[in-house]
């Protein structure tokens, strides 16, 4: 038996630093607050800087921080260029930059390029009339012969995806809120707007780009309309009966061939600097794998995307292997990136197990699995502390789209509530103002950074002896996986690279299991992960409820 736990937190730095690497998320508004106003701002991010390096990623990802009316927490943008006042300057964000490269870290942020602000100068230019030079910079359309909308095509946010403007007497398209006007990426001069956007951020020094909906950059020229969807899946993506959005087959709104072309130009852009890299959000519905497949497969698109297959309630071996093999079987060369949390969905331990003395070992168990996948992981800040989703009332709201469909969907603040620092200070270290933007649940707080460094198996410390793990094994940051035939209850894969093989076994089950190994793999040395005991007893695998086997193969 063989426990291995070194850490080895070197990493080769070249151009392909992202394949394999580990990305923690920040949300700029609820990671540290420093000026009192109970909101987060960057200065908080740098100050907060060694406990992310700590854990031993190799990047930070952080969500909007750009100029904007914050109608959808940042992700409605008027200025690209710029920092919002709330959250402090370009010279903090320089200064955390800088910060953050002397601790290792490189730099991702969001690029959210498929729509603006209505705020944004672009748009009141182009609502102006029909003729002005930025006219035909967003989606505009005259209304049918009956007044009604172009199209049938829906908002995620809720109601039609159209919304009729006075002054040019025309509907403009929105995928999201009203106030957040589509783009129109079939113009020339828009997607060269946008890549000058990037490029203001490439000569700052960030290391890569995060793409916010990056299926949705172009629409349909001929304007047809979405025919029903028929469902047949098993869990993943969005509840058809809470957000009519979902009953629709989008076939027009978004995913069209045209995006291959900005994509590769977006590329283009990314070789032109050194070791630069772009993570891809892909929401496509049932859809999504194969449009990964198509966006990353190659050298000429994406660097990697993610889905939101991992991100949805089934936390099965079944389900698992079925979205893994998916993509091994259509991703040729390109490369994905998994998730099972962000700030847009519930926290996986909570939906992942409703029973609260199972939330540590839950919490350990998908940091393991997600840790030796085949692909690069996104960690969501609090993910580290084993947080549940906080339960909140209406009152205490800020997303629009939870507000929309209250009571039915909760919205997407319980999963972005202020990270939780010292459990005796005021609001867990996050602020020192009298109340923050979102209430911190009591207990989040107990679950502080310094209460679990005092706790030698705490959630926090199997994280960074897992990533550890990981970091000391070639084969799990971009070696091959091969799945191994089980029972509908155990997952089994080989990770493999060089001369290195490694066999994984996972009890997602709540039921004790066996798994018996293959004869042809001979002879095995259990390897005991952290946080397990691998037992193996006369050539087969005992594994506990919520457990998982490594062995040297």
């Amino acid at each position: 038996m063989v426990l291995e736990t070194t850490r080895d937190t070197t990493r080769k730095v070249d151009g392909n630093w992202w394949r394999g690497a580990v990305i923690y998320q920040i949300y700029p508004r609820s990671f540290q607050d420093t000026t009192g106003d109970g909101l987060g701002d960057i200065k908080g991010i740098t100050q907060r800087l060694p406990h992310v390096a700590s854990l031993g990623v190799d990047a930070i990802w952080l969500s909007p921080f750009f100029t904007s009316p914050m109608a959808d927490m940042g992700y409605d943008v008027s200025d690209y260029c710029n920092v919002d006042p709330m959250f402090g300057t370009l010279a903090d964000f320089d200064e955390m930059m800088t910060e953050a490269h002397r601790l290792g870290l490189k730099v991702i942020i969001d690029q959210v390029i498929s729509h603006t602000s209505d705020r944004h100068p672009w748009f009141i230019e182009s609502r102006s009339s029909r003729t002005n030079p930025k006219a035909d910079w967003y989606v505009w359309a005259d209304p049918k012969p009956d007044g009604t909308a172009p199209t049938n095509w829906l908002s995620i946010f809720g109601g039609p995806g159209w919304e009729w403007d006075g002054v040019r007497k025309q509907y403009y398209m929105h995928n999201f809120l009203i106030s957040q006007p589509d783009l129109n990426f079939h113009n020339p001069d828009v997607q060269d707007a946008m890549l000058d956007t990037v490029r203001f951020w490439l000569d700052r020094g960030v290391d890569g780009f995060r793409l916010d909906t990056v299926n949705y950059y172009f629409h349909d020229k001929q304007l047809r309309s979405n025919p029903p969807m028929v469902y047949d899946t098993d869990g993943a993506g969005m509840e058809t009966d809470t957000n009519p959005y979902s009953m629709q087959n989008h076939l027009y709104d978004k995913t069209q061939p045209e995006n291959i072309g900005f994509l590769k130009r977006l590329r283009a852009l990314l070789d032109s600097y050194d070791n630069r890299a772009s993570v891809g959000e892909v929401g496509d519905g049932p859809r999504s794998l194969n449009t990964l497949a198509l966006y990353t497969t190659g050298d000429d698109k994406l660097h990697m995307c993610y889905t939101f297959d991992l991100l949805g309630p089934a936390f099965s071996a079944a389900y698992i292997r079925k979205v893994m093999q998916t993509v091994l079987d259509t991703v040729v060369n390109g490369w994905v990136c998994w998730a099972f949390s962000n700030h847009d969905v519930v926290r996986h331990v909570t939906r992942f197990t409703e029973d609260p003395s199972e939330q540590d070992r839950v919490a350990k168990l998908s940091a393991t699995l997600i840790s030796v996948l085949r692909g690069s992981i996104c960690l969501y800040q609090g993910e580290e502390l084993g947080l549940s989703e906080a339960e909140l009332t209406y009152e205490d709201l800020r997303d629009p789209y939870g507000i929309r469909f209250w009571p039915a969907f909760k919205g997407r603040d319980g999963c972005r509530t202020p990270m939780v620092w010292e459990a005796g200070e005021t609001h867990a270290g996050f602020s020192e103002g009298a109340k923050t933007w979102l209430p911190i649940p009591a207990d989040h707080a107990s679950r502080s950074v310094d209460a679990q460094e005092a706790m030698p198996d705490s959630v926090l410390q199997h994280y960074r002896e897992t990533f550890a793990f990981r970091k000391n094994h070639h084969a799990l940051i971009d070696g091959d996986m091969t799945f191994i035939e089980t029972n509908q209850d155990l997952l089994a894969f080989v990770r493999e690279k060089g001369g290195e093989k490694l066999l994984f076994v996972f009890n997602l089950t709540r039921e004790p299991q066996n798994f018996v190994l293959p004869k042809r793999m001979g002879d095995v040395m259990p390897v005991d992960l952290p946080g397990f005991v691998s037992k193996l007893e006369a050539g087969a695998v005992k594994l506990d409820a919520l457990d998982v086997f490594c062995a040297r193969v």
